[in-house]
């Protein structure tokens, strides 16, 4: 989900990305395995959106911020540059779950009413869903971190600005972010009732803010060079992610470790990244979003028709038609990319090059003139 083409020199974080979004699935279709316990980790999954938020943080400053700091920073086509990454699958999958609601009211089928909730459709059109707009979640539910996302993709001169002016002491910007992060999680906490990290349409917008602001900061260490042993800190991270996952420890734990382990990655070579680094690891990265983004019309079909197929009235299926199902996500993913996210992408793209080269050839033709 972090919504920039990951440079190639930072093919490792492509695949990351991958991770995090089966992380994220593995906690989605949990419920649906007829298994009758869950393992902290996978209880956690939800947390790979987290580790999404401060690899965006990273990746935007790595592709945009030395632009924005000599002056070379475009906003205009920084925005439209996000929505061309972000949009067109956003929309076919509100439009997707919405045929698939639509028919299964057809079919007499039950499903949660919020589904086809009209009065957030407006929220979810115009990405404002997260920002307290919705009245409640609906449609593609997964898609409130797209509109989290798209708050941190306005805002972003902000944290660019910041990121800047401390970029020879990129120390301090980890601590202040770290900090800030802090606050924000105790202050959201004791005003909302519950924690930050379970926000998704109610106020999700500012879910993305301390992940966002440490990504950038650690961009900063990353710009600096000179990481000593990143595949110690690797290691080291994901460990910690494992064990502060599994004993339960505060979620804010889990974003310092995603942390250590981006920029552990950020700092290895392709060479060193081994597998990471592959042509299949860093493609299933780029259909990582595809794979966040068909996770909830996915499984509203296979896992109503599964359900219906194999009599699981409940809809906790047996491990074999489970991991069926899960495993055919990627292959619904790819579908989506192909058919939908990169073409649009492109076209929306070439849409913005053919408007700045005749705007050039005016230009030269007004100086001839």
């Amino acid at each position: 989900m972090t919504q920039v083409e990951t440079p190639q020199d930072l093919r490792a974080l492509t695949a990351l990305r991958f991770f995090a979004a089966a992380w994220v699935a593995l906690y989605a279709f949990w419920p649906n395995l007829d298994i009758g316990v869950t393992p902290n980790l996978v209880a956690k999954g939800y947390l790979g959106v987290e580790l999404f938020f401060v690899l965006s943080g990273f990746i935007l400053s790595h592709v945009y911020l030395k632009a924005f700091g000599e002056g070379g920073f475009r906003y205009g086509g920084f925005l439209w540059a996000r929505i061309a990454r972000v949009y067109p699958l956003h929309l076919a999958t509100l439009l997707g779950v919405g045929a698939l609601g639509l028919a299964a009211v057809a079919a007499g089928m039950a499903i949660d009413g919020n589904v086809l909730s009209w009065a957030s459709l407006p929220a979810h059109l115009t990405m404002l869903h997260a920002w307290g707009f919705a009245p409640e979640a609906g449609w593609n539910h997964s898609s409130w971190s797209i509109s989290a996302e798209w708050f941190a993709y306005l805002t972003f001169p902000a944290f660019a600005f910041v990121a800047w002016r401390l970029r020879e002491r990129p120390l301090v910007a980890v601590a202040g972010a770290i900090g800030i992060g802090a606050v924000l999680y105790a202050g959201f906490q004791a005003l909302a009732g519950f924690s930050l990290t379970e926000a998704t349409f109610r106020w999700g917008a500012l879910r993305i803010v301390p992940c966002f602001a440490y990504g950038c900061a650690l961009y900063l260490l990353h710009r600096r060079g000179g990481l000593w042993r990143p595949g110690w800190l690797v290691a080291g991270s994901v460990i910690g992610i494992g064990l502060a996952a599994s004993l339960q420890a505060p979620d804010a734990v889990v974003v310092l470790f995603a942390g250590g382990l981006i920029l552990g990655l950020g700092g290895l070579s392709n060479a060193a990244a081994g597998w990471l680094a592959s042509r299949p690891a860093v493609y299933l990265g780029e259909i990582s979003y595809a794979i966040y983004m068909v996770l909830v019309p996915w499984q509203l079909l296979a896992v109503n028709l599964a359900a219906r197929v194999t009599g699981a009235e409940d809809k906790k299926l047996h491990l074999f038609v489970w991991l069926a199902v899960v495993l055919a996500l990627p292959v619904v993913a790819a579908i989506a990319y192909h058919l939908v996210e990169h073409p649009a992408r492109r076209a929306l793209r070439g849409m913005a090059d053919r408007r700045a080269a005749h705007a050039e050839r005016r230009r030269q033709a007004a100086q001839l003139a």
